[in-house]
């Protein structure tokens, strides 16, 4: 049995403890405010394929890999804890608003496709017959059924909940040191504060990225007002909307990095808007909240995961993709800890990549 001590209690800190403590290591997780950092405010789309951003094709199998996994996760989560995860399989819709939104979405599925990935175009007709309070003007839609979703704070709870049960220890506290931590081996996971975290050669380039989040509730005569999630395009724009089985709904997110840590009026104001127009009947909703969370994004938007010495492993800067990737984060990290081959290849990865 190994010590291991985790800095962070997001969802990549809490999936990784609750891997770990299921197979028989001794595990304490640090973590002064405990699910409060980026997952709180996450979407929560399990969305390798809606998700995908140009460019990046060293993240493609990283996300595909974390889909797949993400039941044997929640199965996990299951083993120890009977809370519940908002864990959806109805799958997702892209639209597009106008015919130039089209457009998008065309080139969109091209490049899906063109990476092996499964969607599906379909006609607007289908769509609405599919989701019909979706606006009778969209002028395109794909279907997406290998897409899914959790509800981020429904998800952190019930790993809170199950790495108690497991034998975790927690300490409200914030790791500042490795050397602080009496363990064999050490897992930052610690979202942004990663950066911050000495006792090791600490290289990690990480940036704020906010986003601002909004939370309606459906009222019980349009209750469910979409089964699936939305992504839509609104004059180049992306929005999504999340339903979930509490009758809330979750719209969101803006991108920004100008270091204001709040949301913004004119940010709340763009979500609804382009809500509204794929999804007219939004506007009957009861308004419930407006957050904004700092996602930890690198400079080249890929994880850092791996091991940086004998004794310290950073599992860090999954920037729009954390809830996605904690199933990759918490199977490969595991693996990384007990010296094991991961199951995918984390060349790209590194933490040491951007050490000048």
């Amino acid at each position: 049995m190994t010590t291991i001590a985790i800095a962070g209690a997001g969802i990549i800190g809490l999936s990784t403890a609750l891997t770990l403590a299921d197979r028989g290591h001794d595990v304490t997780v640090y973590d002064a405010h405990p699910r409060s950092g980026a997952s709180h405010h996450a979407g929560g789309m399990l969305a390798p394929v809606a998700e995908v951003v140009y460019q990046q094709d060293p993240l493609f199998p990283l996300m595909r890999a974390a889909a797949a996994w993400y039941p044997d996760l929640i199965a996990l989560i299951g083993r120890y804890s009977a809370l519940p995860t908002g864990y959806r399989t109805e799958g997702t819709l892209v639209v597009g608003a106008d015919r130039a939104d089209k457009a998008h979405l065309d080139e969109l599925q091209d490049y899906q496709l063109a990476h092996g990935m499964e969607a599906t175009r379909i006609t607007t007709r289908a769509a609405r017959a599919l989701e019909p309070a979706l606006s009778p003007a969209i002028a395109g839609a794909v279907r997406i059924d290998g897409d899914h979703q959790v509800q981020p704070r429904l998800i952190t709870r019930a790993l809170d909940d199950a790495c108690a049960a497991a034998g975790v220890t927690f300490l409200a506290e914030d790791l500042h040191d490795v050397r602080e931590a009496h363990a064999d081996q050490v897992v930052i996971a610690a979202g942004l504060g990663a950066e911050q975290i000495g006792g090791w050669d600490n290289h990690l380039k990480l940036r704020p990225v906010y986003g601002d989040v909004v939370q309606l509730r459906v009222p019980e005569h349009q209750f469910p007002l979409v089964d699936r999630v939305i992504r839509g395009f609104v004059e180049d724009r992306a929005v999504y909307l999340i339903p979930r089985a509490d009758r809330t709904l979750t719209i969101g997110a803006t991108s920004r990095e100008d270091g204001r840590a709040v949301p913004l009026a004119q940010g709340v104001h763009q979500l609804l808007r382009d809500a509204a127009e794929i999804v007219p009947g939004i506007e009957d909703c009861d308004f419930v909240e407006a957050s904004c969370g700092a996602r930890p994004g690198t400079p080249d938007d890929l994880p850092y995961l791996g091991r940086v010495s004998e004794r310290v492993v950073v599992s860090t800067g999954y920037f729009r993709h954390g809830i996605l990737l904690a199933a990759l984060a918490a199977r490969c990290g595991a693996e990384v800890v007990e010296k094991r081959r991961p199951s995918v290849d984390l060349k790209d990865t590194n933490p040491l990549r951007h050490r000048r």
